[in-house]
């Protein structure tokens, strides 16, 4: 019963999303490759999140999932190439690994590479997109410098972990 509820669950999800943006959405990460990184990440929490509701932080994502729909094809693309670098610059640190378990790190750092290399292979060169970097940029930058005033604790991570889950559901 719980598969049939998953499912329609899912259904639902999938044909409430524009027409036009479906194959978009997916572009950044295969459906496997997105579950399979949604499933890591999910599997990466270590503390549980109501522990720490007094770390909470808005790291000030500067989009939503309606400016990204809108965004063209290439900036997309290219803010999907980014981003999936950044994440993966975040989660190969010293201090990432120290914090999860490293077979699960190295899990999430192969699926989201095999992404990376999906787009590279779909976008060819064509990556400028100066603006959308800087924006990423500071956004990231807002997340190292919150873990680093919480000096990398447990909870400061996993506000990280599911920051960073909330935002690749979004793309």
């Amino acid at each position: 019963m719980a598969q049939i509820h998953l499912w329609l669950v899912a259904g639902a999800m999938l044909c409430s999303s524009p027409a036009s943006s479906l194959e978009d959405d997916l572009l950044w990460i295969h459906r496997g490759d997105n579950l399979r990184v949604f499933n890591l990440l999910r599997q990466l929490q270590r503390t549980r999140p109501h522990l720490c509701l007094d770390d909470r932080n808005d790291f000030k994502f500067p989009w939503n999932r309606t400016t990204i729909t809108q965004m063209q094809k290439t900036e997309r693309t290219c803010l999907h190439h980014q981003m999936i670098t950044h994440i993966v610059n975040l989660f190969r640190t010293q201090h990432s690994l120290d914090a999860w378990d490293h077979t699960l790190v190295s899990q999430l750092l192969s699926s989201l590479h095999h992404s990376l290399e999906h787009l590279e292979q779909r976008e060819g060169e064509n990556r400028d997109c100066s603006n959308l970097g800087i924006l990423l940029r500071k956004y990231f930058q807002r997340i190292h410098n919150y873990l680093r005033e919480k000096k990398y604790s447990a909870c400061a991570w996993e506000v990280v972990r599911v920051e960073i889950t909330l935002r690749v559901g979004i793309m």
